[in-house]
């Protein structure tokens, strides 16, 4: 069951997040699985975002008081195209397929390539295709290596009475950070390694440099 939270966050010196976010909607919605089975995901949306995106949650009965929650990345490449560029499509796919068995929330958040927006991201790619990985790809555009905030998904986190969960990752970043906004991270379950030829070397440089916890098949590289 959702529930909404009420108040601001901790003044304790860790959330740099001033406002609190409310529940603005909440609508059933069947959502069909990679396995072809189809289950009822509550989509919800929000008033009082700080980034002011239109980031929504999928809440998949029954929630733990302790709920499984992944943070996903909008990636329309990956996740609507099927790109194989990237791991996203499949960490999606697995992460909707694990909250409706085990019952946990979504957040599908609007921060597409990491942050810097569609068509730069497609620019990245032209670059990667020169031989820049995707880090250095970024930095050639002038972008740091991740933009990232996931204050708002702390904010969301509260709207829905959730200040304490489990987090489906393999990014520490996102546990940091949810961390520094004073959501309590129980334990990290780690998402599956979705390596294949063509995203071989995105995987590395996320391993390498963005110190994501992922065990590589080092000759597809």
């Amino acid at each position: 069951m959702l529930h909404s939270g009420k108040g601001k966050y901790p003044e304790d010196g860790t959330d740099s997040v001033a406002e609190s976010a409310e529940i603005r909607a909440v609508v059933e919605v069947p959502v069909h699985l990679a396995d072809g089975s189809w289950h009822t995901a509550k989509m919800v949306t929000f008033h009082g975002l700080g980034d002011a995106q239109e980031h929504i949650a999928l809440a998949f009965e029954p929630i733990a008081t302790v709920p499984l929650v992944r943070l996903h990345s909008e990636c329309l490449t990956g996740d609507v195209f099927g790109s194989a560029r990237c791991d996203c499509g499949p960490q999606l796919a697995e992460s909707l397929q694990l909250l409706a068995a085990e019952g946990g929330i979504l957040l599908y958040l609007r921060q597409e390539g990491r942050g810097i927006g569609l068509y730069n991201k497609l620019d990245a790619y032209r670059l990667q295709d020169e031989g820049l990985d995707t880090f250095a790809a970024n930095r050639k555009l002038n972008f740091p290596d991740d933009l990232r905030d996931y204050g708002a998904a702390a904010q969301i986190l509260r709207a829905l009475g959730r200040p304490r969960i489990r987090l489906h990752t393999n990014n520490p970043d996102k546990a940091a950070q949810l961390s520094s906004h004073g959501i309590v991270i129980d334990e990290a379950v780690p998402t599956g390694i979705f390596q294949n030829s063509r995203n071989a070397k995105y995987l590395h440089a996320k391993a390498v440099h963005g110190g994501h916890t992922i065990e590589l098949v080092e000759e597809l590289i």
